[in-house]
């Protein structure tokens, strides 16, 4: 999600009392007493008269022979974690919202016991009627399974008053790389670019090597510290992807328009790791011209923006274009070199290349994450800048404000208006 939009709010939503913030404790009803039961009468035991035959010595038991505390078939209880309640959302004191999206609300929140700051995402689950939002449990489920130094970090998930106010806890970063680049002055260096783009490469392997899709890839998911380190965040479209891929296929409303493969927009019921790297291509492009590449207003004005980039459509280049669903009803424009060079000509070959394997008509032939982070781009000079000495700005959705430059005074006024101070003069 974007963490950096002013602060709104829905009407129609109805608001907790930990977004109001009230965050007092919340009063509890006494428990009522309990009553004791009465006790029962003893009955005297009746023992059997002592037998008189020998009685055979008892054997030892196998845990108490061996020094155990458990069987040997099942493990010591260190292998089954206790399972604990979730906490309090008003272990969270609320200091502002970032951002309200289609999923979720995301507030900036500080912990009371440890005094971090965190972010939390509260679900919509006020209108749903089929129970707990598959997309959540998707995005929770995503958010484990691919814990990396460039994914964002998933601390805990903690409930409020009642069963639809279910927040999940991740690290709090400054920035979204979407509100950077609208803000900087200048684009970023080809350097800072590499390790920007290195970063999200390492990121976005390590999801496809634990079979997970991220299927929303773009600028305003990628979040950037003040250490010069990206986070991906937003798992909400996230889903883990192999055989089987389930009745009817995969859906097709996944991944925002302007970063959409060209076989989701034809209509692909059964896609890869290929339309994540189309993503990854369109935020190259991106941070190279500090605006998104592809800014079409509908589907069809999206696929004449990318043959029109990538140049003619033919058979060799895309084998199993025509047995898309949509590929009939689309009618192929005139051919037309490719309009790389045109469109980039600030970056050295080995750029243009790497450009042309990220965004490439064959899912098949589009160049992998683990492809992409050895390809000769990132080896020529001017080598990838050390995080470290990225440049820092300040954050939106932490509140803070680009601190204005001081205003020098004005040119003095005409020479018959000025007045100059004498010694007469009374100070």
């Amino acid at each position: 999600m974007d963490p950096t939009r002013a602060e709104s709010s829905t009407p129609s939503r109805k608001r907790s009392r930990w977004e109001n913030g009230e965050d007092k404790d919340i009063p509890r009803q006494p428990s009522p007493k309990r009553v004791p039961k009465p006790k029962r009468p003893k009955i005297p035991d009746s023992k059997p008269p002592p037998s008189t035959q020998p009685t055979q010595p008892r054997r030892p038991h196998p845990t108490l022979s061996t020094g155990r505390l458990h069987s040997v078939c099942v493990p010591p209880r260190t292998c089954h974690p206790p399972i604990l309640p979730a906490r309090s959302v008003f272990t969270y004191e609320r200091l502002n919202q970032i951002e309200e999206g289609s999923y979720g609300v995301v507030f900036r929140a500080r912990d009371t016991q440890t005094g971090d700051i965190v972010a939390l995402k509260k679900l919509k689950l006020e209108e749903e009627k089929h129970g707990f939002p598959i997309t959540a449990l998707r995005e929770i489920n995503a958010l484990m399974a691919c814990r990396h130094e460039h994914v964002v970090n998933i601390r805990e998930v903690v409930v409020g008053e009642t069963l639809t106010q279910v927040y999940i806890v991740m690290d709090f970063i400054e920035h979204d790389l979407k509100s950077l680049l609208t803000v900087m002055p200048n684009a970023f260096l080809q350097s800072e670019i590499k390790t920007l783009l290195l970063q999200l490469l390492s990121a976005v392997a390590h999801c496809h090597n634990n079979w997970i899709l991220h299927r929303d890839l773009k600028t305003s998911n990628l979040l950037m510290n003040n250490r010069g380190r990206i986070k991906v965040a937003d798992f909400g479209l996230a889903r883990r992807y192999g055989d089987p891929v389930g009745v009817g296929g995969l859906t097709q409303l996944v991944v925002t328009l302007w970063y959409r493969a060209p076989e989701i927009l034809l209509g692909a019921t059964t896609y890869s790791t290929a339309v994540d790297m189309w993503s990854v291509g369109c935020i190259f492009a991106e941070l190279v011209l500090k605006q998104p590449l592809f800014q079409a207003k509908g589907e069809i004005e999206m696929i004449s923006m990318i043959f029109k980039l990538l140049g003619p459509l033919s058979r060799d280049s895309w084998p199993g274009y025509y047995t898309l669903p949509l590929a009939k009803t689309i009618s192929l424009p005139p051919s037309q070199p490719p309009q790389f060079r045109q469109k980039f000509p600030f970056i050295a070959d080995a750029g243009i290349d790497l450009m042309m394997r990220f965004l490439t008509y064959d899912p098949e032939c589009r160049i992998t994450a683990e492809e992409a982070i050895r390809h000769p781009y990132f080896s020529e000079s001017p080598l990838p800048k050390h995080p470290d000495m990225f440049g820092s700005f300040p954050s939106v959705a932490a509140g803070e404000k680009r601190r204005k430059p001081f205003e020098s005074p004005p040119a003095p006024v005409r020479a018959q208006d000025y007045k100059l101070v004498t010694e007469f003069d009374d100070i």
